[in-house]
């Protein structure tokens, strides 16, 4: 696979973030960590890996401004681009040894989303997107899967943890959608979780309350995939609500109809 410039600058930035995140992974015991609020951690490894990032997008692309997990957002002298970055998505995974998280870089070109790349240092797995270009994994081409029904679908999707509201709203969700759906998993990384259902190993994937730094990659990695992607009204207002349906054409349509019915009466 030939990448284009940008994108090779941008597989550059987190090739490097994940050599520093895996370092720190592999002495996670060691690590500081300080608590930001209740199940959601940050720490040293993920300011360096954003740290990393910022220095070397900043250098790549003087102009362009930024939206950071850790950072929040800075203007860039150019309005036109953004990097929406999240150095470390899956931070509980990463702090308890288990080697599913994520660098997620996106570009974001005059409001939309150009460019994208996700990479698990720790499985050395790097999925990219260009607008028009098609997904790749490892610069292999990737798509959807296929499967039509709910029956023969593995859907993926995030719960609401500590300090997080809504528990009793997801749980209705998810009664609907187990109910239908042959197999319900969660990763504790959206980033990946986005990337899974691009390359075909999830059908489905929900999730809400996420930020941007969260889908902004994923989101053009599905719809590279073929797949699609909207808010849980069918909208697309992704960044602003924190909610997102992914899926292929007949699997998105079809978690939509389950996300939105009402919890069942108990027999």
């Amino acid at each position: 696979m030939a990448r284009s410039a940008l994108l090779h600058t941008m597989v550059e930035a987190a090739r490097k973030a994940g050599r520093s995140l895996n370092r720190d992974f592999g002495e996670v015991q060691n690590l500081q960590v300080s608590l930001k609020g209740p199940g959601d951690f940050v720490s040293q490894a993920d300011h360096k890996a954003e740290q990393i990032l910022f220095t070397e997008l900043s250098r790549a692309r003087p102009g362009y401004g930024f939206l950071m997990e850790e950072r929040g957002e800075i203007v860039g002298d150019d309005d036109q681009h953004r990097w929406i970055v999240d150095p470390l998505d899956g931070t509980t995974n990463f702090l308890h040894g288990l080697p599913v998280f994520a660098i997620s870089i996106a570009l974001e070109r005059q409001g939309q989303i150009v460019a994208a790349v996700v990479y698990n240092p720790a499985m050395d797995e790097l999925y990219t997107a260009e607008r028009g270009g098609g997904a790749f994994f490892n610069d292999r081409r990737i798509r959807v899967a296929a499967r039509k029904t709910m029956a023969e679908a593995v859907i993926g999707t995030g719960i609401p943890h500590l300090g997080r509201k809504r528990h009793g709203h997801y749980l209705v969700e998810l009664r609907n959608v187990m109910g239908e759906a042959i197999g319900i998993r969660r990763l504790g990384c959206a980033a990946l979780d986005l990337s899974w259902v691009a390359a075909g190993r999830m059908d489905g994937f929900w999730e809400e309350p996420l930020s941007p730094w969260d889908v902004a990659a994923g989101i053009l990695l599905v719809r590279e995939a073929g797949g699609y992607v909207s808010d849980k009204n069918g909208g697309q207002t992704m960044f602003e609500s924190g909610s997102i349906v992914a899926g292929n054409e007949h699997i998105h349509q079809a978690l939509m109809k389950q996300l939105t019915k009402p919890l069942p009466e108990a027999r």
